[in-house]
């Protein structure tokens, strides 16, 4: 059995070596390693910069900064140019109605939180367009990865605008008089969606870098890759909706409101939720409704990738796909875990920062688990037919 196990992963060898993959760099394996860990560095990045901007958020940090500049701006050095900064601040809607009397230092604070964000962001662009020149210099890049990556730091681009978009909306007088100031839930949920797609670009890319085909061993496995494949991409699709719905959570601070679980207060169904003309309104600005969503989309995914686990039990696979869908179920039951702790305890920081990084994690691994599920290419499949008759 060991000759035969041997003879095979030989046969696999040889003909995933000569299945004339596309591969996405060139200049062989060094290079492939090289560009890999670079892009596996910048998505790294990139899950960091999503939860100091989460940190931002929670500790209302964002509209500390009044004014926007493409180039970046040096922060204030002297007392004077401190004052004059609060100064700016202190013209701002979230100041007069919501931290009215903070002190300088206090200010100073969030002032740096948002700092910190914004040049961590600009950071991001010269790590990611340094080496990127540097590999196009030296060949490594295909033209099809050149135009992908291309797209992504266009993408990366953009987002600093929308941020500044997103900013601009909370530093506007509020409608009412009795509403606190704070940045448009849609604009919110356009900055964090922009920021999962480049992320999960990113980290899509360097995975097909340094694993240009999927892991096959035998036949029955990939028959039962492909079963597979077809829950785990609607179940994706489930863990990026919930996803998204935590942004709206965040932008209309529903955290706040309804901080008990399971019910929603006395009641399981709050009689507001449907209260908002339009109709539509309510999923995405009504705070009892978007709390809501958000629990029921949350339930959703934790049976989903269940679903997923129990399906994944029945079936032929690569025990290492298998491990990484008990990881994935592991990871969701956490994230939920951290959503109600979260909730109970009325949104600490610490923890509604671990919740956000708890969701990025939860996608990364399905992420990863799609990515290792797609279909081998029909030379490796032949390759693989064949070994499977001669032995």
């Amino acid at each position: 059995m060991s000759t035969t196990t041997a003879a095979l992963n030989s046969t696999l060898a040889s003909g995933a070596a000569n299945s004339r993959l596309k591969l996405l760099v060139t200049k062989g394996p060094q290079a492939q390693k090289a560009v890999g860990i670079w892009l596996f560095g910048c998505a790294a990045w990139v899950f960091s910069l999503v939860i100091l901007g989460g940190i931002t958020r929670l500790t209302r940090s964002g509209l500390s900064m009044t004014d926007w500049k493409f180039t970046g701006e040096i922060p204030p050095v002297s007392d004077e140019a401190w004052l004059q900064e609060f100064e700016k601040y202190k013209q701002s809607p979230e100041y007069k109605r919501v931290n009215k009397g903070m002190s300088l230092e206090d200010f100073k604070f969030i002032y740096w939180m948002e700092y910190a964000h914004r040049m961590w962001g600009r950071a991001l662009g010269f790590v990611f367009a340094g080496p990127f020149a540097y590999f196009i210099a030296k060949g490594y890049v295909t033209r099809q990865l050149g135009l992908r990556l291309s797209a992504l730091f266009a993408l990366g681009g953009g987002q600093g605008l929308i941020g500044w978009w997103m900013v601009k909306s909370g530093l506007e007088e509020p409608t009412s008089e009795y509403v606190q100031p704070r940045v448009s839930p849609y604009r919110l949920a356009t900055h964090l969606t922009s920021a999962f797609v480049i992320y999960c670009g990113i980290l899509w890319t360097a995975l097909s870098v340094v694993m240009p085909y999927p892991p096959t061993g035998s036949m029955n496995w990939v028959n039962g890759a492909a079963k597979i494949r077809k829950l785990a991409i609607p179940v994706s699709a489930v863990v990026g909706i919930t996803a998204i719905s935590g942004a709206f959570v965040a932008g209309n601070d529903a955290g706040h409101a309804y901080n008990s679980f399971p019910k929603m207060g006395d009641t399981w169904i709050p009689e507001d939720v449907f209260s908002m003309e339009p109709f539509i309104r309510n999923f995405f600005e009504n705070t009892s409704t978007v709390q809501l969503n958000h629990r029921i989309l949350a339930t959703a995914t934790l049976l989903s990738v269940g679903g997923l686990w129990l399906a994944a039990r029945r079936i032929d696979m690569h025990p290492a796909v298998k491990s990484l869908i008990g990881s994935t179920l592991g990871m969701a039951a956490l994230q939920v875990t951290l959503g109600i702790s979260t909730l109970l305890m009325y949104v600490p920081t610490s923890l509604g920062s671990a919740h956000q990084a708890g969701a990025l994690t939860l996608l990364s691994l399905m992420i990863l688990l799609t990515h290792t599920l797609r279909r081998p290419s029909p030379a490796l499949l032949k390759s693989l037919a064949t070994s499977v008759k001669s032995i």
